[in-house]
């Protein structure tokens, strides 16, 4: 068990939107949540699967949705709605634990990102319970059923969603994932595009052997490398490569980008034109919330499960889609997906050709190696 300071949530966070790949949220929200929250008095505590008890029971809250930002006839829809002041994802966790008939021991995440993680964080938090040091994928997703609990055969429901306007629904079952996938995310279209969710509960003796063990650790590492980096003046972007046994994939300035929303999902293309050692190079980025594949000069370079990661180059700033600007100068950070993602199943859920694309997945160390 540990204590988690302001200066180590502040590293998770950030790690985790490094890790988040463009997608999990906004860092400035994330960290302002769980400012609100110490200024409170409330506590973060994790714990590692080892300290969970088999038959204690554990959940996922989160906020799923759209990463677009709304636009003013997209507010007017709702104007006419109360905002209730709970957290739409600590009203699901209590629905979830209602129907359940039982009280959760420890929230985990269900991804890393600079929001979700914080809301996960900030559940936990406000109940008075650990958050455990794991996580089932070890950077964000854009869909349910990107997940290892998935992998491993743990049931995404019963779940319970809940909006910002008081709108609460339990989901008993659905057929699979993908399908709960689509529920949550129609329920999302009509909720502004974003809801809380509370789902996977599972028990201490599955969950040990479901999910990514030390994510939440390994996020605060790569947060860490970056703010010294910072504070010594060094690359923070090559700090951050070296953190996470990863790679510089490029270096340039943003030429243009262009988005949708697209079902619930912010889907689009980041350009850049290489400078310095890439100068007379381009790389695109393709990404749905999260960035899944790249180009360099027009051939596939690195794709899912693989991490892309985008950092302003002199901040070391980790740049969420699609909040990009012409000129920016940014680098491209590759990192290594967790074996979990490597395995038949994991490829088959998250590789590349779940996305369209009719390639193989070759690993980020025999490409940049």
């Amino acid at each position: 068990m540990r204590h988690l300071n302001k200066q180590d949530l502040h590293d998770i966070l950030v790690g985790c939107t490094i890790l988040g790949t463009g997608g999990g949220g906004s860092l400035e929200k994330g960290i302002e949540l769980i400012d609100k929250d110490l200024q409170k008095g409330l506590k973060f505590t994790l714990v590692s699967l080892e300290e969970v008890p088999d038959d204690a029971l554990i959940a996922s809250p989160y906020q799923a949705g759209s990463i677009s930002p709304l636009s003013k006839e997209d507010l007017e829809k709702y104007v006419h709605l109360k905002v209730v002041d709970e957290m739409p994802s600590l009203t699901a966790f209590k629905a979830l634990e209602e129907f359940l008939g039982r009280t959760f021991f420890a929230t985990i995440t269900t991804e890393l990102g600079g929001h979700n993680t914080a809301v996960g964080m900030s559940v936990a938090a406000k109940l008075g319970i650990p958050i455990i040091d794991g996580d089932p994928a070890g950077r964000s997703v854009p869909e349910l059923q990107h997940s290892t609990f998935y992998i491993n055969d743990v049931p995404i429901t019963p779940l319970a969603v809940a909006n910002k306007f008081g709108d609460v629904a339990v989901i008993k079952n659905t057929a699979d994932d993908f399908r709960a996938e689509a529920v949550v995310r129609a329920i999302a279209v009509v909720s502004q595009n974003s809801v809380g969710v509370a789902d996977h509960p599972v028990e201490g003796r599955k969950l040990k052997k479901a999910v990514i063990p030390g994510a939440i650790t390994y996020a605060g590492r790569i947060g860490k490398a970056l703010r010294e980096a910072k504070e010594k003046g060094e690359d923070p972007a090559e700090s951050v490569a070296r953190a996470g046994d990863g790679y510089v994939l490029f270096k340039g300035r943003i030429r243009g980008f262009d988005w949708a929303d697209s079902d619930g999902f912010t889907v689009g293309n980041t350009y850049i034109d290489g400078e310095g050692e890439f100068y007379g190079n381009e790389y695109k980025i393709w990404y749905k919330n999260e960035n899944i594949i790249s180009w360099k000069n027009g051939v596939i370079h690195v794709t899912v499960p693989d991490l892309i990661c985008i950092l302003e180059s002199k901040s070391g700033k980790p740049i969420t889609n699609p909040n990009f600007e012409k000129g920016m100068e940014v680098t491209v950070v590759g990192l290594p997906a967790p074996k979990e993602w490597r395995t038949p199943k994991g490829l088959q859920t998250f590789g590349p050709k779940h996305f369209g694309y009719n390639v193989e997945y070759i690993p980020i160390e025999n490409i940049i190696g």
